[in-house]
């Protein structure tokens, strides 16, 4: 078999056999196929789409192509949450507790943040002392023991995943359905978890524009784990304004935790609940919507939740009392408002626009090698729908450099819409696929 016979076949619109897609994976994860024909392979790929059972057969050999996380130890039914992201997207620490205060086991992987904020981990080193360099024993102990760990993707996870992506990303060939889902599902395959729940995104701050791109992808993302035997389900949520108020990784903290005591903004609220509704269905801890909604609020109010993130915290090395006591987490120096030049109704917020203002203030990454600063961010006060009076704070940034705080404030400005009118609502919840 030659790697050249395979490019020209996948050039010519043929359908390739899961042998072929195997040597394909086994020469890119080895290093036997040069960079070269891994990116004219790639290329023909973008052009010419793959079929379900070639995206099916792509994942399930990324997914083997490194280690397979084996969870059999821990108890119950293992349920993996993955969002596609979006900006102010902290839903993870908010619904992990959640779900597991209902007996619902969370042994998640999660990566650091590429761009606008960090990633789950980023967020959660917030927390001084916080770590997610766990041992496997030691991940599944807390897993049994606290009902959720989470620890950072290893090396050997899905390694041809990694090694295209990077492909992917010099040689404009990211944005296609199969090499998308594949790369999503690979690694969900490869983290061991019996049954998962995807949260697709889209509008103007995710990656799928528009809602017609995010439901293939989740369709063609619930196919792939049908395939492989896990549950799954897919929602798509709307990601046209930031999810919640904060901006920023410890700001995102305290809205998480504000979320936990029963405080938080009601569509980042919603998001939990509906997600945390279908973990507790696919786990067998509830057997309609209504009983899982009902088990999630109540321990919300009861405080087991916030409870359950403390312990999690505190069995990650990170410091409980941050969760009782937020004004332990990094602080920003200066706090500054950006009023609104004008009165109307918010009509549209750029949401990737928002995001930037956090990575200028220092929020995120530009390059792997950026360090993040955790206490800088904004938050905002008005969104979509909202009257807005002239001189009104739109948000408040929170920033350690007055040159970064005063660009955030310019490019923020101009990423709110302004009109006379009260635009339509659109519902945050698009659709649930399964």
């Amino acid at each position: 078999m030659r790697m050249y016979d395979i490019i020209m076949k996948k050039r010519n619109g043929g359908e390739l056999s899961q042998e072929e897609i195997g040597f394909f994976v086994k020469g890119c994860t080895d290093g036997s196929i040069p960079d070269y024909q891994l990116s004219a392979f790639l290329m023909a790929v973008y052009f010419q789409k793959m079929s379900e059972a070639e995206t099916a057969a792509l994942t399930t050999a990324m997914a083997h192509s490194g280690d397979m996380l084996d969870l059999s130890a821990i108890h119950g039914v293992k349920v993996d949450k993955h969002s596609t992201g979006g900006v102010g997207d902290k839903t993870s620490l908010a619904l992990t507790p959640m779900v597991a205060a209902c007996g619902i086991p969370v042994a998640k992987m999660s990566g650091r943040g590429l761009g606008h904020t960090g990633g789950t981990i980023d967020k959660l080193e917030s927390f001084p002392g916080f770590t997610t360099a766990l041992s496997k024993e030691r991940f599944v102990e807390n897993v049994n023991r606290v009902g959720v760990a989470i620890m950072e993707q290893t090396a050997d996870l899905a390694p041809a995943d990694k090694k295209l992506y990077a492909l992917r990303d010099v040689t404009a060939t990211v944005d296609n359905l199969s090499l998308i889902a594949s790369s999503i599902m690979s690694k969900k395959l490869a983290a061991g978890a019996d049954a998962i729940v995807l949260d697709v995104k889209t509008g103007s701050g995710a990656f799928m524009k528009q809602e017609q791109d995010a439901r293939a992808l989740a369709e063609e993302m619930v196919q792939i784990g049908a395939r492989a035997g896990r549950k799954t389900v897919a929602v798509i949520s709307d990601m046209d304004q930031p999810l919640g108020y904060a901006v920023g990784n410890a700001l995102e903290v305290k809205e998480a935790i504000e979320t936990l005591k029963g405080n938080g903004p009601a569509d980042f609220t919603e998001l939990c609940l509906t997600l945390g509704s279908l973990m507790l269905m696919v786990g067998g801890k509830a057997n309609s919507p209504e009983e899982a909604r009902t088990k999630l609020e109540t321990v919300l109010q009861d405080g087991s939740a916030l409870d359950r993130l403390a312990r999690f915290v505190e069995a990650q090395d990170g410091d409980p009392e941050a969760v009782y006591h937020p004004s332990l987490l990094p602080q920003a120096d200066l706090i500054l408002p950006v009023v609104s030049p004008q009165s109307g109704y918010v009509s549209h917020i750029a949401c990737d626009e928002v995001g930037m203002c956090s990575l200028i203030l220092g929020g995120g990454r530009e390059t792997r090698e950026s360090r993040i600063d955790p206490a800088v961010g904004l938050v905002l006060h008005k969104k979509v729908g909202d009257d807005v009076k002239e001189g009104e704070p739109l948000a408040t940034l929170y920033a350690n450099d007055a040159e970064k705080a005063k660009q955030a404030r310019e490019r923020l400005l101009g990423a709110y819409a302004m009109a006379l009118e009260p635009p339509e609502e659109k519902p945050l919840i698009r659709a649930v696929l399964s």
